[in-house]
């Protein structure tokens, strides 16, 4: 015959109350951090600031460096790097009479790094430009 469990303890009010209150602040402390992962999410949410931050990932670059590589026009490359900086995701370092941009914000650098080693070149070239005529299809 098998051994009864014995009953689980009762709890009180109170400790309902404590135990309420502490995942009160968990779910707090998780929409919290949702909503700062959401916003770095649509801060990423477009393919050019992407590739910018990628590029940024290797150091710093002036808007002239980030519109060679980007082949876009130099006033679209300027909005992106606002958009970012707003965001808090880039920072702006005058020098001489350039502007060097770099990445701001850890959680950026980390999710930039992690899709840099998911998607770019395994040669190590950051987020290279695939060549249209030697795309290749991955098998998951």
């Amino acid at each position: 015959m098998r051994p009864v469990d014995p009953a689980p303890p009762r709890l009180t009010i109170y400790a309902y109350i404590r135990i309420y209150a502490s995942m009160k602040l968990d779910i707090d402390a998780m929409n919290l951090a949702a909503d700062e992962a959401s916003d770095l999410l649509k801060s990423l949410a477009n393919r050019h600031r992407l590739l910018i931050l990628c590029q940024l990932l290797d150091g710093e670059r002036s808007v002239g460096e980030l519109v060679a590589f980007l082949q876009i026009r130099d006033s679209a490359v300027s909005q992106h790097l606002a958009l970012l900086r707003k965001d808090g995701l880039v920072t702006a370092r005058r020098e001489g009479q350039s502007i060097r941009y770099s990445i701001a914000s850890a959680p950026a650098r980390t999710v930039i790094s992690a899709l840099a080693g998911i998607y770019c070149s395994p040669e190590g070239v950051t987020c290279a430009v695939p060549d249209p005529s030697s795309t290749t299809e991955i098998s998951t």
